[in-house]
């Protein structure tokens, strides 16, 4: 690596997940000692995200946490940001006039307001398929967990209550080599849970119209369908889109009805593409033997979520991408970004404003 003719200023706001101290370590090992790093540790996970639809200054920003006015101080003169989960809105990139690259170690850069970067000529990269892996794993464990009844079975006996009745005949559920698996979208996450379910012996059913089925897929006998002939043929139907305005809310009442009667469904995506009211009705009339939500609408949950009482449902924290390996591969991806810039190079994963 060529080392620069300075000493930049990195300032790695992680928090209780993304360790800022492995952050460092892994960009340190990566570029050398030519970097000023500062670390700053959020809360999170032990304290839940924020939203700036109705907050003054940080408007159209979602999963964020953090102070604006504490980050703009964090920052102050630094060239280099490697975060998850500050904010960076319009009004905030104004007051850090030398900022020039921000890394946002996830996915989704919604924390940022990316048309406000370019304006500001700040490049914004991001880490697409950092939690692959880990997800697409959390999802076959859920679809187990749901189809045998281990959450029953788990919540019962911590209740002192032994459910031998679900040996009975008429309750117990498929193996997943009897299945048809319907997978909506085909993404870094959407693939891996093909392959997954390939070993297991499931058919398996695509639907996402702006991908093509691999090779290797199409070769095993993934059939890549529209949208109702998945919900119309799956036993269990497991959503990995992202939230776009054409896929907001697009599972819903008729969506559930379309569904086999007895089928799941499964959502470790987000919350938004999903009527959860719908959801509620389907499950309550017996239309759907059951679900798996690891996302919800609102985050944390209401406590009076009437889903929370059903008794056909697996819930998890929206923890299916805590991994070790995601940390490893955000802070590999992070620096990997920085040492590309320190030499000249281009980004890997640069991020746009949407039109």
């Amino acid at each position: 690596m060529k080392l620069p003719d300075r000493r930049p200023k990195l300032v790695i706001i992680g928090d209780r997940f993304l360790s800022p101290s492995v952050v460092a370590a892994t960009i340190r090992t990566a570029c050398a000692d030519v970097l000023d790093i500062e670390t700053v540790e959020l809360p999170w996970p032990d304290e839940p995200m924020r939203h700036g639809y109705s907050e003054p200054g940080m408007e159209g920003l979602k999963e964020y946490q953090g102070d604006p006015d504490a980050i703009v101080r964090w920052v102050a003169d630094a060239e280099i940001v490697v975060t998850q989960l500050a904010p960076f809105s319009a009004t905030m990139l104004e007051r850090i006039p030398k900022l020039r690259l921000i890394i946002v170690a996830r996915g989704g850069p919604v924390n940022i307001d990316l048309a406000a970067a370019r304006k500001r000529r700040i490049l914004v990269v991001n880490s697409p398929g950092r939690n692959a892996s880990a997800v697409a794993e959390f999802t076959i464990g859920v679809i187990i967990a749901e189809t045998r009844l281990i959450a029953r079975g788990h919540d019962a006996l911590r209740k002192g209550c032994w459910r031998g009745d679900l040996y009975r005949a008429d309750l117990v559920g498929p193996e997943l080599s009897e299945l048809a698996v319907g997978v909506i979208g085909y993404g870094h996450i959407g693939t891996k849970v093909v392959r997954l379910l390939k070993a297991f012996g499931c058919s398996v059913l695509v639907a996402d119209p702006y991908v093509q089925l691999s090779a290797a897929d199409a070769r095993d006998g993934v059939r890549q369908v529209a949208l109702d002939t998945l919900l119309r043929e799956s036993d269990v139907v497991t959503l990995h889109a992202r939230v776009t305005p054409e896929t907001r809310g697009f599972i819903g009442r008729a969506e559930f009805a379309a569904m086999r009667k007895g089928a799941t469904f499964v959502n470790t995506a987000r919350g938004p593409m999903v009527d959860y009211d719908a959801l509620t009705e389907a499950l309550k009339s017996g239309h759907l033997r059951g679900a798996a939500l690891e996302t919800f609408a609102a985050e944390p949950t209401p406590a009076d979520l009437e889903l929370l009482r059903l008794e056909n449902v697996t819930l998890t924290p929206h923890i299916a991408g805590a991994s070790l390996k995601t940390i490893r591969h955000a802070a590999e991806a992070a620096a990997e970004e920085v040492r590309r810039y320190l030499s000249g190079e281009g980004p890997l994963n640069p991020c746009v404003p949407a039109p």
